[in-house]
């Protein structure tokens, strides 16, 4: 009885080290994800660069889009890594842009039907570019997921946007939040040709177009949050924030 009871004791024992050693590796195979995931972004922080360099209202813009888009998200309770790729969506959505000639990019007017037909292209141009640096640099499946919400920012609810003519929750959720935040700051961001307008009035024209354009339910979310938004109406808001992730980094 006495070996049969220590053999128990050491079974038992042996189980307890088999499963703290499971456990152990389960903690260290996701603390290697995460240290891949974040290692990815830092890498991904040069297309930012090449950005900039290419058109500055373009990134000072998608920096701002990323913000609203962040606290849209936090506003939906979304987690901390989603609001990692959100964020990251938001700051890569107009990388395609780079693509694009700065005849049009820049042109201090509206732009002529065959120059908007070119322009539409940067969501698919963006689309290709981040599959790319996912190939070439070994990006996690998250940077697929960013690339599909950077792809389809310009769909639209009614299933009227580009490229794909994706209509309601068929468009990404983190696409419908950016394409919202887009559109606000395009409409309050001053341009070469025309004045930017007040919050309130943006407010107002985002929920004219409710259920078309955009998801209604977000566009109640995206407004909820600016309303919390402390650095909302501050002028040099829109020249100092800096891209999500890579605050403490930034240019």
């Amino acid at each position: 009885m006495a070996i049969s009871r220590k053999r128990h004791n050491v079974l038992n024992l042996q189980t307890e080290v088999n499963n703290l050693a499971i456990l152990e590796m389960a903690r260290e195979v996701n603390r290697l994800k995460n240290e891949a995931f974040h290692f990815n972004y830092r890498i991904a922080k040069c297309l930012l660069r090449a950005l900039q360099l290419k058109d500055l209202y373009t990134y000072e813009h998608s920096a701002r889009v990323a913000h609203y888009s962040n606290k849209t998200g936090e506003e939906l309770g979304l987690s901390k890594k989603e609001l990692i790729k959100l964020e990251l969506a938001a700051l890569f959505h107009d990388v395609g842009k780079i693509g694009i000639p700065d005849s049009i990019l820049q042109k201090p007017a509206r732009l002529e039907e065959s120059e908007f037909h070119l322009m539409k292209s940067h969501p698919e141009k963006t689309y290709q570019i981040l599959l790319e640096f996912c190939e070439e640099c070994g990006a996690s499946s998250d940077f697929k997921e960013i690339a599909l919400a950077a792809l389809h920012h310009h769909e639209r609810y009614d299933g009227r946007g580009y490229p794909s003519g994706l209509q309601g929750e068929q468009i990404p959720l983190y696409a419908r939040i950016i394409l919202i935040a887009d559109t606000f700051d395009a409409m309050t961001s001053t341009r070469p040709y025309r004045k930017g307008l007040p919050y309130e009035l943006a407010f107002a024209e985002l929920k004219e177009f409710s259920g078309d354009q955009f998801d209604s339910k977000l566009v109640q979310v995206f407004i909820s949050a600016m309303g919390k938004d402390k650095s909302q109406g501050s002028p040099e808001f829109h020249l100092t924030i800096h891209p999500g992730p890579f605050k403490k980094e930034a240019a």
